[in-house]
């Protein structure tokens, strides 16, 4: 698994297990909800300073977005579709 693809995996994880939306990480991060859907599927090269505010947005080491998934590991699942209760 390359950097970008654990980086966006790591990010749906820590997202997801939290329930929180692209759109709410998004604004708590001051970048587009689209930034974060490209970093998640591997599409978008995110900068040190974007990583910064994700990790500030979600409450985590930036170390953590780095961390190699055991093989095993199945993806993480997404949200249920629709807009979350606020």
């Amino acid at each position: 698994m390359d950097t970008r693809t654990r980086i966006g995996w790591n990010l749906r994880r820590f997202r997801t297990s939290k329930k929180i939306t692209q759109e709410h990480v998004a604004v708590d991060a001051n970048v587009d909800r689209t930034a974060i859907s490209g970093i998640e599927r591997s599409e978008y090269n995110p900068s040190v300073d974007l990583l910064d505010r994700l990790v500030a947005a979600l409450g985590v080491d930036i170390s953590e977005l780095f961390a190699v998934p055991p093989q095993t590991a199945m993806p993480p699942d997404p949200l249920k579709a629709g807009r979350k209760p606020k």
